[in-house]
């Protein structure tokens, strides 16, 4: 082949690959008509729109409202009057100047929101003066609405991308919104949808004038999915008001299935306070008021000492380690002795104390009495008090739960490595560690598990993993159908849970008895070395066929009969029966006042 040939073949070829390329462009790949059209081309991108909220019967608790961001693309804008402007969007002229700044760093050319989630309200007098401010334009979106002002921390909020989670996060940008907490966060791929876009002819003032190509380049947008929550808005609001100025919480699970009736953390705050451009003072507001910590969910994140609704567990464990039988008695004298150690007892009881009556009186001597034998009865402590600390996991303590909520602790109960490397492998047994007896010492558990411990008692030893959301779309939540059993033989529950009912008919929480519903708890005095004891109560009813089991801490109430049972007998009332006839329990709840306790009435009134 001759010189002339090749480079003849060569520049064929080469304008061959410019004109294929050139036809690719021109008539093929039609998007850079679009860039062609730049000014007199709009896009404008279509919020898809979140999925609702409901609770367990349907009610509406989460919606969507219509709201406007204003965009500017920076290099269409002409000199314009920033106060005036400033003035029609209800911001100052300083931030208004700085969000103009920070979408000019982002790009020229690209739209930016420098005002959003302007209400419906405000957004007519801003449109109508809009044709003054080349480069400017509305763009509608959405924000959350609430039925009501309660279950904020179960319902979670939601907040805009930040820069950061948009680069860890490639599907967003910046200015969507996204789950911050509760079910907002947990559900968050389900709720989000996925946005749209539209493009629109504009005249030289950005005025809209139709849509681009009849449309061909739009997209929809695809609504997210609807959830159908566990909870019972009305057991949630009723929990909420009998914590009115009390710290602590309420967790209510169904016990045949591990769904989340009420969850509630004291003191809250409501989350439609957490919705458009006050959401960030609000927020900052909540963040620092750091006597009352409203944003910290208590249900799922404080832990406590259980008291003496753990002794629950000891005799479950002691009657399955065959250490105890229902008819083992034991003397009170004051309570429990040994080697110089004295654990007081109030059961005032002098008679000999057998299982049920321990549990109806709350005897600290019986059930250290009872946990000693379960750590002696292996050839040694290490080996004894791994057997207990076991069982004990086996109900869903210690750990966590791996439920829906998208935060949680998981407590602690101690094993034998622990004291070997805090006491030294030989320098610790039973009575050294005689306060798990009592639910003591170093033990801690969050409500939520308290909640489901006593589901699991309710089941005759077994629970469902506690959850949040029922429904996604039509669809049932399947991922917590799984019976989990726990170590303890159901037979051993009989005894266990006759005592609590005589807690109700004769013990310490017979002051909380409702006379036509068979009410089984337990009440207990947990100490806090910050202040006075705290109230708890756990409980299940009825008796037969448990339809709510749950448990209650109120932080600094003493004792648990006070505060903790009452309230907890008003709940199981009001979920079983749809309505409460001790009207006079109730108001004496609701008005009780603990803040002197938390040292906040001194400061409400320096404040004044």
């Amino acid at each position: 082949m001759n010189k002339a040939l090749i480079v003849f073949l060569f520049f064929g070829l080469t304008c061959a690959l410019f004109i294929g390329r050139l036809f690719d462009l021109q008539i093929l790949d039609d998007k850079y008509t679009l860039y062609a059209n730049e000014n007199v081309i709009r896009k404008e991108r279509i919020y898809a729109p979140r999925g609702h909220i409901y609770d367990r019967n349907g009610k509406l608790l989460v919606s969507n409202i219509p709201a406007y961001d204003l965009m500017v693309t920076p290099a269409k804008t002409a000199a314009f009057d920033t106060v005036f402007l400033a003035r029609l969007s209800s911001v100052a002229p300083s931030d208004l100047r700085f969000q103009l700044k920070k979408a000019r760093r982002y790009s020229s050319y690209r739209p930016s929101a420098v005002i959003r989630q302007i209400s419906a309200r405000s957004f007519g007098s801003l449109q109508e003066h809009l044709h003054r401010f080349p480069g400017f334009y509305m763009q509608k979106r959405a924000q959350r609405s609430y039925a009501h002002a309660g279950a904020a921390h179960a319902l979670g909020y939601i907040g805009e991308v930040t820069e950061g989670f948009a680069r860890k996060n490639v599907r967003y940008r910046m200015g969507d919104l996204h789950g911050v907490s509760g079910i907002e966060k947990a559900y968050e791929e389900q709720l989000r949808g996925r946005s749209g876009a539209r493009y629109i002819m504009v005249d030289v003032h950005n005025r809209e004038q139709n849509t681009f190509a009849e449309g061909a380049y739009d997209t929809l947008a695809a609504p997210g999915m609807d959830i159908r929550s566990t909870l019972d808005i009305d057991l949630q609001l009723l929990g909420e008001e009998l914590m009115t100025n009390k710290r602590g919480s309420i967790v209510a699970i169904e016990p045949n299935s591990g769904e989340i009736l009420a969850l509630i953390s004291s003191p809250t705050f409501d989350p439609a306070r957490m919705v458009g451009r006050k959401r960030s003072a609000e927020y900052t507001r909540l963040l620092q008021d750091s006597l009352n910590k409203p944003l910290f969910d208590r249900a799922v994140l404080a832990e406590y000492p259980p008291g003496s609704p753990f002794k629950l567990i000891n005799a479950l464990i002691g009657l399955q380690e065959q250490v105890i039988r229902p008819s083992s008695s034991f003397s009170c004298r004051n309570g429990f002795h040994a080697k110089g150690l004295h654990v007081a007892c109030h059961c005032g009881t002098d008679r000999p104390v057998a299982l049920r009556l321990s549990i109806s009186k709350s005897c600290n001597n019986y059930y250290c009495q009872v946990f000693k034998k379960i750590v002696d009865k292996y050839p040694s402590a290490q080996e004894g008090l791994d057997v207990w600390s076991t069982h004990v996991r086996s109900f869903g303590l210690g750990d966590f739960l791996n439920n829906d909520l998208p935060t949680g602790r998981r407590g602690f109960v101690p094993n034998a490595d622990y004291y070997d490397q805090a006491l030294g492998y030989t320098g610790w047994g039973a009575t050294t560690t005689i306060s798990l007896g009592i639910g003591q010492g170093e033990l801690v558990l969050t409500p939520i598990q308290m909640a489901n411990m006593s589901a699991a008692i309710a089941n005759r030893g077994h629970y469902f993993t506690p959850h949040i959301v029922k429904l996604i779309g039509n669809e049932a939540n399947e991922k917590f159908l799984e019976k989990k059993p726990t170590s303890i033989d159901p037979k051993h529950f009989d005894e266990v849970i006759e005592g609590m009912y005589e807690v109700f008919e004769t013990g310490t929480a017979r002051a909380a008895r409702h006379d036509s519903i068979a009410m089984c708890g337990k009440t207990g005095t947990a100490q806090n070395p910050h202040g006075q004891d705290h109230s708890i109560f756990i409980a299940f009813a009825p008796k037969e066929d448990p339809k709510i089991a749950l448990s209650i801490i109120v932080e600094n109430g003493y004792w648990g009969s006070r505060w903790a049972a009452p309230i907890a007998s008003l709940m199981m009332e009001h979920y079983l029966t749809g309505e409460i006839g001790r009207t006079a329990l109730k108001e004496r709840m609701i008005q009780g006042d603990l803040r002197a306790e938390y040292g906040l009435l001194a400061t409400e009134e320096n404040q004044q």
